[in-house]
């Protein structure tokens, strides 16, 4: 007989490997149970894997379980997805390394037209009477003092 993992998702935090193992072990031999934890803080994550000797056991388990209560919380169980093969999360990329002995990054070609050198600092929305710049600078006794 093959084992079948279960997803178990919707879990409350404070849900103890037991109290799962106690759950599912009703409908057969559980084999293993984990609970995800997140590896920054060391708390759960809220899901787990229920793994089951018989693939009968754990779709009868599935059957079942699935929107009940545990621990006043309605989880979710499902067939657990296998684990995608390949890649290991990728490298932490390196440190500051300049080209060609350092200086600054040739310019890139976007193939667009080249930047406009007018305009100037944009107006304020509407609200700077025309004077260009920033708001700050183009506020007088007149204006509303709300930004």
């Amino acid at each position: 007989m093959a084992s079948k993992r279960l997803f178990v998702g919707n879990l409350n935090y404070n849900t103890d490997p037991e109290a799962l193992r106690t759950a599912f072990s009703e409908f057969g031999e559980v084999k293993d149970v984990k609970i995800v934890m997140d590896r920054d803080t060391g708390r759960p994550r809220g899901f787990a894997f229920v793994e089951f000797s018989s693939e009968d056991d754990a779709t009868r388990a599935t059957a079942q379980l699935n929107g009940t209560e545990v621990d006043g919380r309605r989880i979710i169980v499902n067939e657990a997805e296998q684990r995608k093969t390949g890649g290991g999360g990728g490298g932490g990329g390196g440190g500051f390394r300049p080209r060609d002995g350092g200086g600054a990054p040739p310019p890139r070609d976007f193939g667009g037209p080249p930047p406009s050198n007018g305009g100037g600092g944009g107006g304020g929305g509407g609200r700077s009477k025309g004077r260009g710049g920033s708001r700050r600078g183009s506020r007088d006794k007149d204006s509303d003092d709300r930004w």
